[in-house]
């Protein structure tokens, strides 16, 4: 039986300062109440806004907005770049075969069809009408370099969430076949991370220029500085978009992108702390947008720590985690915007499966510390700048937890540019916990965990498993719940590998925050799915 889809229609990188952790989170509390921002915000006095309050006035096609995104967006195509929230900028160029919907399913976009037409053969058929914006044909071979590519390039963060490479056979000039060595029950889903582009302009890097199917073309495009200008594609083959022109650009500090919201000189910003979202809510020209996430955002541990270290044993790992006041963190850092995870992947996602509950207990964490010979443990725990909101000071509050039971933290954060991945792969430095964002964007379980969890003794040869995480067991349980098309026989594979993975403490802590951008009204059509990311084509601006 074939399968069917619906059609589309700062602190410095020095050890914390020895301030008592009550300190931290009281000075936190301060910061939610309005002082830390106070001057970025002292324009933002009127009635509170509805989170989706409706824009004044009629929406019009043509104008333009300004995008300010909180890190910098490197290029515009995803075969390195993990951050969910670029992918609206990257996907107004360059489309795939298909998307994930509001609902998280699959929907078609190049293709016409997708079809699991045999257990490990997908069939393909591309639209008849589709092209690049300057008119030339989208082909299977682009199709057929692209996959390639993703795999080519080396720490790919796309190509480590499929469980093989699938193997590309054209059938006509319109019709290929997808074949894997075992059924992949969810390669619809994971299609819809591959981005197209012309075969001859592809490359197996990070593309800053060049063609794409989608609404916009690009007019300017500075990756170094992370400006683009994108201009409304006038041979867009779909529905025209609404908006002349989008101008994207990213500013580190948030005080500055609240002052360029509430100013009138952004009408977007993303990734805002619950602090700055509090008050936004008070400013009558600004709606704060508010949904659940599907980003996993985790303190993990270095799974490439030789057999002799503290950290390779899972009781000191579970005994560090007894350290950290989560409750805490979240009440008076997170203003109630993220939730403790109950597993290892969001609870959001299709697939997920209860395991456990983090748990704030200092003096079982000093006991099993004491009976794991473990005491006095000092660990160096890092960070890229803005992976998540308010991530300083968390980590900071972090630091001084641990010191609380004995453990001395180094804290380390690692600038924005790319310098990241090599830290990961533990090619610039040693460290012992990674405060890391992992985004999904199929709303499937399955990708997360085969991403994180699925690794093996071929990518750790190459660093390319997820920070040294390989334990066949698990590895095995998620090839077999890939495999398998029944989806109560996955599941419950899935909850067999989740409750295996929980039991060998990964993360110290994990959380799920909720998505959360800012809008000037005049910005209209704008839906925030659970995967951090919308449709830049359907957005437009109030006459």
């Amino acid at each position: 039986m074939t399968k069917r889809m619906p059609a589309r229609h700062i602190p410095s990188d020095q050890p914390a300062q020895a301030l008592p952790r009550r300190s931290v989170l009281k000075f936190a509390s301060l910061a939610g109440a309005g002082v830390l921002f106070a001057p970025a915000l002292a324009a933002c006095a009127g009635p509170k806004g509805s989170a989706n309050s409706a824009a004044s006035g009629a929406a019009a096609s043509g104008g333009s907005i300004s995008i300010v995104l909180n890190r910098n967006l490197v290029s515009l195509d995803n075969k390195l770049n993990q951050y969910d929230a670029a992918v609206t900028v990257q996907r107004a160029v360059r489309e795939a075969l298909t998307k994930i919907g509001d609902d998280l399913t699959p929907q078609l976009v190049l293709a016409e069809s997708f079809e699991q037409t045999e257990p490990t053969v997908w069939t393909v058929k591309l639209r008849g009408d589709i092209h690049y914006s300057d008119k030339t044909p989208v082909t299977v071979e682009d199709v057929e370099t692209a996959l390639k590519l993703y795999f080519e390039v080396k720490a790919g963060y796309v190509a480590s969430q499929f469980p093989e490479q699938p193997k590309l056979k054209k059938i006509d000039d319109r019709t290929f076949t997808l074949t894997t060595t075992k059924p992949v029950a969810s390669l619809n889903s994971l299609m819809s991370n591959i981005l197209i582009t012309p075969a001859k302009d592809n490359k197996a890097e990070e593309l800053g220029t060049g063609l794409g199917t989608g609404p916009y073309t690009i007019a300017d495009a500075s990756s170094g500085t992370g400006t683009y200008r994108l201009v409304k594609n006038p041979n867009y083959w779909g529905e025209a978009p609404k908006l002349d022109e989008i101008k994207v650009s990213y500013q580190e500090e948030e005080g500055a992108r609240v002052i360029a919201i509430t100013s009138g000189q952004a009408d977007v910003i993303d990734t805002i702390t619950p602090e700055s979202a509090a008050k936004l809510k008070t400013d009558a020209n600004i709606d704060v947008v508010e949904t659940p996430g599907t980003r996993l955002i985790h303190l993990f541990y270095n799974f490439r720590k030789p057999a002799s270290h503290p950290l390779a044993n899972p009781k000191v790992r579970e005994a560090l985690s007894y350290a950290i006041d989560h409750e805490s963190l979240i009440k008076a850092l997170m203003n109630g915007q993220v939730t403790s995870a109950e597993g290892v992947v969001p609870k959001t996602l299709a697939g997920f499966a209860k395991t456990g509950e983090f748990s704030f207990d200092p003096a079982k964490a000093k006991s099993m510390l004491a009976a794991e010979g473990a005491s006095g443990l000092k660990v160096r725990i890092i960070w890229e700048d803005s992976e998540f909101a308010g991530a300083s000071r968390v980590l900071e509050a972090v630091a001084q937890m641990l010191s609380d039971v004995g453990v001395t933290a180094e804290l380390k954060m690692i600038p924005k540019g790319g310098e990241i991945n090599a830290w990961r792969r533990g090619e610039s430095g040693d460290w012992d916990i990674l405060g890391n964002g992992y985004g999904n964007q199929t709303g499937l379980a399955l990708t997360n965990l085969q991403g994180q969890y699925g690794g093996t003794a071929e990518k750790e040869k190459t660093r390319d498993s997820y920070h040294g995480f390989v334990v066949p067991e698990v590895t095995a349980l998620l090839d077999q719940a890939a495999a398998e098309a029944d989806e109560a026989k996955r599941d419950d594979l899935l909850k067999q590998a989740q409750e295996k993975i929980w039991a060998l403490w990964p993360a110290m802590w994990a959380w799920t925050p909720n998505n959360v951008l800012a809008k000037r009204k005049r910005v209209t059509a704008l839906k925030l799915r659970a995967t951090n990311a919308y449709d830049l084509g359907s957005v437009a601006v109030s006459a």
